[in-house]
């Protein structure tokens, strides 16, 4: 990616859109225009970490929020998913799949040392830091029997001791994030047999809420910096789409106007812009891509 192509889709996001009060509250601009996934931009500088296919491996690269300085941080013979930034911006989480075996696995962004921490006899997904950044969150696969979904629950690891906790447990529970004040968490939950809805809780899990109570496929929350606003994608207008809504459940709004598999949104860190991978399937092209969106009057 060059760094023209990134500053000029930036500069040009960062304009108003008119649009219409009923419809999308921003406009979708394409980021990379090759095989990449899960852009997570840090809590801390204008860097990013993101997947790119890499004969046939995904593999981790960092780079400016500018385009500039892409580098590939992996490239081992193993599959690297689902990146989350530490909160001092030191570390970067992602889940190592070798040999068939998941596990979460750490590391520095600079010299790409790597540490695996297991844990053991689980197969991990979806990591993200605990505000304080002592603890993982993450959650055990619940596609291990597909199209079947089996019981997955949310745990929390201490990166310290290497004990893990069980937070949420009953039923389908993935994709846990945590608001940045540690006080509320988020997560997608399976209700019944097709209904997939986002929750918030406490931070231990008491008190759960539906937020989005609507019998479309919904997911993959995030927390903007400030905690007022939850980001998801669902599929409730047929295609994959990104919504806004506030933490109560009140207020949704759809972000952007897209068409393809809109998933996994990633706030920066000033809460004003949301990246998102769009994935299609079409005669023209068959691949994944980064897109962004302004996020009005943040």
């Amino acid at each position: 990616m060059r760094k023209s192509r990134m500053a000029l889709i930036m500069a040009v996001a960062s304009a108003p859109a008119a649009l219409a009060q009923d419809g999308p509250v921003s406009r979708a601009r394409q980021v990379t225009a090759s095989y990449t996934v899960d852009l997570v931009p840090s809590p801390k500088s204008d860097r990013a970490v993101m997947i790119r296919m890499i004969e046939g491996r995904e593999q981790l690269f960092v780079m400016d929020l500018s385009g500039a300085n892409e580098r590939q941080l992996t490239r081992d013979a193993a599959d690297h998913e689902d990146p989350a930034w530490s909160p001092d911006g030191k570390t970067i989480a992602f889940v190592l799949i070798k040999d068939g075996k998941k596990a979460l696995a750490l590391i520095d962004p600079d010299s790409g040392k790597t540490e695996v921490l297991g844990p053991a006899g689980q197969s991990p997904i979806h990591p993200s830091f605990t505000p304080d950044g002592k603890s993982l969150l993450y959650c055990t696969d619940d596609d291990l029997r597909p199209p079947a979904k089996n019981e997955s629950e949310i745990y929390a690891l201490d990166l310290a001791t290497r004990k893990v906790r069980t937070i949420i447990s009953g039923g389908v529970n993935t994709y846990p994030v945590m608001s940045a004040d540690g006080r509320r968490i988020a997560w997608r939950k399976i209700v019944g047999d097709m209904n997939s809805e986002v929750f918030v809780a406490d931070a231990n899990g008491r008190n759960p809420v539906n937020i989005t109570g609507h019998h479309a496929w919904e997911g993959w929350p995030a927390w903007s910096p400030d905690g007022k606003t939850i980001a998801f994608a669902g599929n409730r207008n047929s295609a994959w789409q990104i919504f806004l809504v506030d933490p109560d459940g009140k207020n949704l709004r759809l972000l952007a106007a897209t068409e393809g598999r809109g998933t996994a949104p990633k706030w920066t860190v000033d809460g004003k812009t949301i990246f998102y991978t769009i994935c299609r399937d079409s005669q023209e092209r068959r691949g994944c891509d980064i897109y962004l969106a302004e996020v009005p009057g943040a």
